[in-house]
C-alpha cells in the first residue's frame, strides 16, 4: 500500500487496518515456524506496512494534539 493510500485513509479505517495487518502478520509468523511458508519475504513486508500504518496513524494523533493547544 502506497503511502498516498494510507494518508486517504480515515482515522477509523487506518485503527482496523493496523488490527488486521497485525493479526495477517501474527498468522504468518506462527505458519512459518510450524512449517516454512514459500516467501518468507511476506513476513518483511507485512511488518513494515505495519509500521507504515502506525506512523502514519502517530502523524495524526500529533497533529490533533498540536491543534488542541
Amino acid at each position: 500500500m502506497k503511502s498516498s493510500e494510507i494518508s486517504a485513509l480515515s482515522t477509523e479505517e487506518l485503527v482496523a487496518r493496523i488490527s488486521e495487518e497485525k493479526t495477517n502478520l501474527t498468522k504468518l509468523k506462527f505458519a512459518h515456524a510450524v512449517s516454512a511458508i514459500e516467501n518468507p519475504i511476506r513476513i518483511k513486508n507485512v511488518r513494515r506496512e505495519v509500521a507504515r500504518l502506525n506512523t502514519e496513524l502517530t502523524k495524526r494523533k500529533a497533529a490533533s494534539a498540536s491543534e488542541q493547544q
